[in-house]
């Protein structure tokens, strides 16, 4: 009978005992974090399947060193007892280091419902903001409490494992000693490729259903994220941007024989006052939880009330689901298409010809309840627009800072009025930019304020929350709290006197982390309702209320808006005007994501859908109009080479002005 000597066991024993942990990390994911009420048994089984073939590969991965040092020692292992204090050590620090990775995870996922990737890097670039967010939004100490039981658990259960082997040792011949060190070996190798055809499993297998849900479930988070790195942005390529060239230009009417993104507008001066202007940006707001929009919750009544009274479009897309991708975007006229971190870090292309900076003789003002210097939004404003007035935590008359966002944004508004009451006492035309932030994590909302309250689940039955697609209460008071403060600060302008001569700009930076609802389910499987937002232009003595329905992206902001109050400008980069009826009949909206683990690209044109993977170049159409998601790119080829040109030329095109948009010294 054959006998196992003890370290082999003891190698096998971790084996498991880690892999059982992984289990159980899994479990947890699945009960706590996902929404798997409309998954399919047959897909989760095999979602279940995949997952712990992940988690044995991460298993055989972590034991693969110490299997090394115990199969070189072997039955003196046992005998050394510097190797007892490594063996003890090593499986501290690995335990606690999944833990550690599986919590971020678990918080990365809530947030942005994907698994953590390489594209979390970006929040330790700001690491004290990012810190506060942690200890604002989550149990942290309590979970470093929980961190330290757990490895006092794995100090007190890697000795007793230890002693389990220790007694009965016995003497082996070097050929079986060999044997074994080889058999081991092979065994974890396998393990690790973890498949019997010629590829190994690979992350890009777990990308099997089109329930996104279900394919992030069987990502193991550890593995991912490493696998993620694969995915690197890249600079421009002067080639594939000289070959689309023709393509954006036929698009946005450029010159044809020079490369030049120039195109100049100028108005005649009929009106001797000029409009203010206020964007807002609203933080954490799609389409999908406003009640105009279909949600049952009836959580945005002043932003509901505001669409009935303005132009507004119902087909808008931010490019990237992230607040710095879309400010960059909003500010500078391009879409933020960096892969890794974001655009707003680069300190390559920070410097821009933007729109903003041409609102000539207007007072320019940027405001924001935290610091300016939060992912170097600083750097995107102060650098490129002349005379701009920041005002930031610290500089406000308010000095309650209500979390790590700063003061909240019934002062923030309260504060931007009383700026603007000001400037439109002395007669001076202002621009300004809002940047709202308490419907963030942590949902800091105050238990009462002038009037609002927040509503308990006696005031809104868990059905309606349910199917509102909310994932909290919290997550919807929030939401109320910043819609309370919209029709505030609506209130205040008028009181003011500003109201009847300022252009209001309302648009979302990206929507929530919504669970999946009958409501733009399509979006939701293609992995694209984070981007779909409003955008809402209140000037009642400007332009009537009404419904575009065409396609429009972030960067089209400043140049529809600068159109419809005839500022003379120059525009340098790729947005259009979606007010003029030409432009809008080449219109499309543009988003940069994540499918199947891949970085993606996708135009939405016509009530079609293409996207194109950037690494394996993989090109899928859909048509949104039909009940079910199909790619049609093999039957409709003509249609899918056209919209696949024209993504491309805007991708290219995008990291061309990255490099070559810069302002021009005065």
């Amino acid at each position: 009978m054959l006998k196992i000597p003890n370290y082999i066991k003891y190698i096998f024993s971790n084996l498991l005992f880690l892999f059982v942990y992984l289990v159980i990390l899994r479990l947890l994911f699945y009960f706590l974090a996902i929404e798997h009420s409309n998954f399919n048994s047959i897909e989760l089984k095999k979602a279940f399947f995949l997952g712990f073939r992940y988690d044995l590969k991460l298993s055989s991965l972590v034991v693969f060193p110490f299997a090394i040092l115990v199969l070189i020692s072997n039955n003196r292992f046992f005998l050394n007892h510097r190797l007892k204090k490594i063996a003890i050590i090593y499986w501290i620090i690995s335990y606690v280091v999944i833990t550690i990775f599986y919590s971020f995870d678990f918080g990365f996922y809530n947030y942005l419902n994907t698994r953590i990737d390489s594209t979390a890097l970006r929040f330790t670039t700001n690491l004290k903001i990012s810190i506060h967010v942690l200890v604002e939004s989550y149990p942290v100490f309590k979970g470093l409490l929980g961190l330290f039981l757990l490895g006092f658990i794995i100090y007190k259960s890697a000795n007793w494992h230890y002693k389990i082997f220790t007694n009965s040792n016995y003497f082996l011949s070097l050929k079986k000693k060999i044997t074994y060190f080889i058999g081991t070996i092979l065994v974890l190798s396998f393990l690790v490729y973890n498949s019997f055809t010629h590829y190994p499993l690979r992350w890009s297998q777990s990308f099997f259903s089109k329930n996104i849900a279900i394919n992030q479930f069987s990502l193991n988070p550890v593995l991912y994220f490493f696998d993620s790195f694969a995915f690197r942005s890249e600079g421009v390529n002067l080639e594939d941007f000289k070959k689309y060239y023709p393509i954006i230009s036929e698009n946005l009417n450029l010159p044809k024989n020079e490369i030049s993104f120039e195109r100049s507008y100028v108005f005649d001066e009929t009106s001797t006052q000029k409009m203010n202007v206020v964007f807002v940006m609203l933080e954490s707001v799609g389409v999908k939880p406003l009640g105009y929009y279909g949600n049952v919750a009836n959580a945005t009544p002043q932003i509901d009330s505001l669409l009935r009274k303005s132009i507004h479009f119902s087909n808008f897309y931010v490019h990237k689901s992230g607040t710095a991708a879309s400010v960059f975007s909003s500010v500078t006229g391009l879409p933020d298409v960096d892969d890794i971190n974001t655009a707003s870090r680069n300190p390559m292309i920070i410097d821009q010809r933007i729109l903003f900076d041409q609102f000539d003789s207007y007072e320019k003002l940027y405001l924001i309840g935290g610091s300016a210097n939060w992912a170097n939004i600083r750097g995107i404003f102060q650098s490129n627009i002349e005379g701009l007035h920041i005002y930031e935590e610290g500089s406000y008359d308010s000095k309650n800072r209500v979390d790590v966002w700063g003061i909240d944004d019934f002062e923030l508004f309260k504060e931007s009025d009383e700026k603007f009451k000001k400037l439109h006492e002395q007669n001076k035309p202002f621009i300004a930019y809002i940047q709202t932030a308490s419907n963030h994590i942590p949902f800091t909302v105050p238990d009462e304020k002038e009037g609002f309250k927040p509503c308990t689940l006696e005031e809104i039955s868990e059905e309606i929350l349910q199917n509102s697609g909310f994932k909290s209460l919290a997550q919807l008071n929030a939401l109320r709290y910043l819609d309370f403060n919209i029709g505030k600060f609506i209130e205040r302008a008028k009181t003011s006197g500003y109201y009847e001569n300022t252009v209001f700009v309302f648009f979302g930076d990206h929507n929530t982390s919504m669970n999946q609802t009958e409501k733009y389910a399509k979006e939701y499987d293609l992995n694209i309702q984070l981007q779909h937002v409003p955008f809402i232009i209140h000037a009642p003595k400007l332009a009537a209320p009404r419904e575009i329905k065409t396609y429009g992206k972030l960067i089209d902001l400043f140049p529809t808006v600068m159109n419809l109050m005839n500022i003379n400008h120059t525009n340098y980069t790729l947005g259009i005007n979606l007010l003029d009826s030409k432009a809008a009949e080449k219109s499309f909206s543009f988003v940069y994501l994540k499918m199947n683990g891949e970085p993606t690209i996708g135009i939405l044109k016509d009530s079609l859908y293409f996207s194109k993977t950037l690494v394996t170049k993989s090109g899928k159409l859909y048509d949104l109009r039909t009940k079910t998601l199909d790619d049609i790119s093999k039957n409709d080829s003509i249609k899918s080479l056209e919209m696949d040109s024209l993504l491309m030329s805007y991708y290219h095109s995008t990291k061309y002005l990255y490099f070559n948009n810069k302002k021009l010294i005065k």
